[in-house]
């Protein structure tokens, strides 16, 4: 069975750093694009980052760009996400996604909370 299993969400402090992980298995894990994505309370599922097959292209949100990297593993099947200066309103369930064409598999999600 094809299976996305995030883990390392938790509590931190602004300013303070976290990094996701997203580990996969029962599928071709270096043949898709990975994706971020994070609902935070009352509003709609946004777009975080995302990482090509290969790992050589990246792209960013505005809103987390030179704050989050995102990274891949094809010889260990997880993707990562860094969270770098992290600010109440990163606040959120963060998502991973693996994609191919139509073809799209999602992580059950992990709980980022940032707060004084």
């Amino acid at each position: 069975q094809a299976q996305l299993v995030e883990s390392g969400g938790g509590l931190v402090q602004p300013g303070g750093s976290l990094r996701l992980s997203c580990a996969a298995s029962g599928f071709i894990f270096s043949a898709y694009s990975l994706y971020w994505y994070r609902q935070a309370p009352g509003k709609g599922r946004e777009f975080v980052a995302n990482i090509n097959s290969t790992g050589h292209r990246k792209n960013y949100a505005d809103s987390v760009k030179g704050r989050f990297t995102i990274s891949r593993d094809n010889a260990k099947n997880v993707l990562y996400l860094q969270m770098n200066n992290l600010k109440p309103e990163d606040t959120s369930v963060y998502y991973c996604k693996a994609a191919v064409g139509l073809n799209e598999r999602w992580g059950q999600g992990t709980q980022v909370t940032v707060s004084s």
